[in-house]
């Protein structure tokens, strides 16, 4: 049976590590890291992920600021008030909660983010400096599961990665990131033909397409390390991943639950890309 990646944990002992260089920073140089978290509208998921991240930055000793706006807003006021986040110095991160209503642009949006005080790492410049090994701020959900399968000890240099979604989100940086720790990397979507054939090399499985239990046990080589991305509602009101959990942590060496599992690090490197863009703005090197 499969070791249970306990993302909880995992990220406790992440936000524990933040406080405790949060509060050496502070003595240092007088100032809070600060994180502004944009939401528009009332959408019931958005809402409980705001809230976590505003209890997150507040517990591990940030300046944390929350934006509410109704979901009429027009694209140019909300360009407003990021414009005004990118000029408060007192900011150092800014996380505009997608998805936005169909009458904006998100994109454009995004782009309008200082890519310096870009925690969410979207912005085109952070897209790009990850695509050539430059130093950036990285997505948090990628970041995340670099992160978890770290914590397994397993070496993830010269191992064979299969990485299940293409997404700009995930699926991509994942990939890169995976690459930058000299893994042999494959992308797998809805196009390729044998998705079973690709897994059962695996050693490291990364699933991030929103389809629930689209990989298989049976898909799974003995021993390898499975993160599963996907967080799914049936209709029975249930969640699940994109891996069918129950067969594949009978042959997987490590698994990630789901919920419980990538989902709290997401928030953890949301801390810690902050704590990175304050360390650049005001710590001079």
């Amino acid at each position: 049976m499969a070791v249970i990646l306990d993302g909880k944990q995992i990220a406790e002992k992440i936000r524990q590590e933040i406080k405790t260089e949060t509060q050496k920073v502070i003595a240092d140089n007088n100032k809070k890291p600060g994180l502004a978290v944009v939401i528009v509208g009332e959408d019931p998921a958005s809402s409980i992920y705001v809230r976590n991240k505003e209890k997150a930055a507040n517990e591990v000793g940030f300046f944390s600021v929350v934006e509410r706006l109704e979901d009429t807003v027009t694209q140019e006021e909300l360009l407003q008030v990021v414009k005004r986040l990118n000029q408060n110095d007192e900011i150092h991160g800014i996380l505009v909660q997608l998805p936005l209503p169909k009458h904006i642009d998100e994109k454009e949006i995004i782009n309008a983010i200082d890519y310096r005080k870009d925690v969410d790492g979207f912005h085109p410049l952070n897209a790009g400096a990850l695509m050539v090994g430059d130093k950036g701020l990285v997505s948090c959900t990628p970041k995340g599961c670099i992160r978890l399968i770290k914590e397994t000890g397993i070496e993830i240099s010269g191992k064979k990665a299969v990485v299940v979604g293409r997404s700009n989100i995930v699926g991509k940086p994942v990939a890169l990131l995976l690459l930058q720790e000299s893994a042999t990397v494959t992308i797998c979507h809805s196009r390729t033909k044998d998705l079973a054939a690709e897994l059962a090399a695996a050693d490291i499985v990364v699933a991030a397409v929103g389809v629930p239990n689209l990989v298989k046990g049976a898909m799974i080589k003995e021993g390898a390390v499975v993160i599963d991305v996907g967080i799914n509602r049936l209709e029975d009101g249930k969640l699940c991943g994109d891996v069918e959990f129950e067969e594949a942590s009978k042959k997987a060496g490590y698994i990630t639950p789901v919920p419980g599992g990538v989902g709290p690090l997401t928030i953890a490197m949301l801390l810690q890309n902050t704590l990175e863009a304050y360390k650049m703005a005001e710590i001079k090197l």
